[in-house]
């Protein structure tokens, strides 16, 4: 369900934020302040995608096989459910079958209820997450594994009325080998009347957090963040008006922050650089838009370089090229969640429905 959803909210997209054009624009302003807070901005960066890349949860995050993992019952758009977290708390432990079922084949059979609890626990072994495709299929290594990735929903809510009016909830932690991976918490709202309100987010255990916001109307805001503790390494946000042809509209305001550095593009292609929230007067700042049907990413789809005082030249694909993958999948798996998201929905059709 949460795949449909997304994928007619606008959010199964492979790169971050922009509308785009086919224009070179450029406005001044700089200092070698500003030179030298760009760079320590980019390294920050760098280092905390490398950081939270060699993480699991990262790993996991980082899974993407929708087409396998969708449900064929769950994903149609011709039901209605009400799936409260109190209806289905408890622990459910996987116990593999020695069958090769099917993707519509219950979930729940595989997994055993052990115990009552206030919140909705689910352990399995980390293998069959990594590899979607035998979640429901019975491999010689299941003998083997053990239950070493546990996910703890504190918040659950599905009430699906239709891919135009459904509100869903899913908070949880998650566990792997015992020692803390991270948290996860997505709302999702869709309304007939006041549009789309998504919002994802995973902290990380290593104190970084990733989020993505989506909020639609005749003005639609997006953004994604990346932050350690109150300080913001990365953001991106766009800010469109309505339009009849495309999703995200008529590009009203665009804002990229690294660090300290703030640069911003407004309606009337005119540029502002702040450093530290202060206005910067001194340097040449060129953004190149490149053709795209899609909302692209400031690596792939419009660069921004900027010429210092000193007459060096920076561009920001360059200054973070060890990033741009890794941030990538960061920004499309907040969208989806396959690894977390899909187990729990499952598990809760299959009570929902007595499966």
């Amino acid at each position: 369900m949460r795949n449909v959803a997304l994928k007619l909210s606008g959010f199964l997209l492979a790169g971050l934020l922009f509308v785009s054009c086919s224009k070179t624009e450029t406005s001044s302003t700089t200092t070698s302040a500003l030179k030298d807070a760009l760079t320590s901005g980019t390294q920050n960066l760098n280092t905390a995608m490398t950081e939270i890349a060699s993480t699991q949860a990262f790993q996991l995050l980082g899974v993407s096989s929708g087409a396998v993992l969708k449900s064929g019952t769950t994903a149609t758009t011709s039901y209605t459910t009400y799936i409260p977290l109190s209806l289905v708390t408890g622990v459910y432990d996987y116990k593999p079958l020695k069958t090769n079922a099917s993707r519509d084949y219950a979930l729940i059979k595989f997994f055993t209820k052990s115990a009552d609890a206030s919140k909705m626990v689910v352990n399995l072994p980390l293998a069959k997450l990594k590899d979607p495709r035998v979640l429901r299929e019975y491999v010689a290594s299941d003998s083997t594994q053990t239950n070493n990735f546990t996910m703890s929903v504190t918040n659950y809510y599905n009430n699906y009325n239709s891919y135009r009016d459904y509100d869903y909830i899913n908070v949880a932690d998650i566990t792997i080998d015992k020692a803390s991976a991270g948290s996860l918490n997505i709302k999702s709202t869709v309304n007939p009347t006041t549009g789309t309100q998504y919002t994802s987010q995973f902290a990380f255990s290593n104190g970084y957090t990733a989020k993505y916001a989506y909020a639609s109307g005749d003005t639609t805001l997006s953004s994604f963040t990346l932050s350690k503790a109150a300080a913001v390494l990365y953001k991106e946000e766009l800010r469109t008006i309505r339009s009849d042809t495309a999703r995200f509209g008529h590009e009203q305001q665009y804002t990229l922050t690294i660090g300290d550095v703030k640069l911003v593009r407004k309606a009337d292609r005119s540029y502002a650089v702040y450093l530290k929230n202060v206005l910067q007067t001194k340097a040449v700042v060129t953004m190149v838009d490149k053709t795209s049907t899609t909302e692209p990413s400031v690596c792939h789809q419009r660069e921004i370089q900027i010429t210092f005082d000193d007459g060096t030249v920076a561009t920001v694909s360059t200054l973070i090229s060890n990033s741009i993958s890794n941030i990538s999948t960061l920004f499309t798996s907040l969208h989806d969640v396959y690894f977390a998201a899909y187990v729990v929905d499952w598990i809760a059709y299959d009570i929902y429905y007595k499966r």
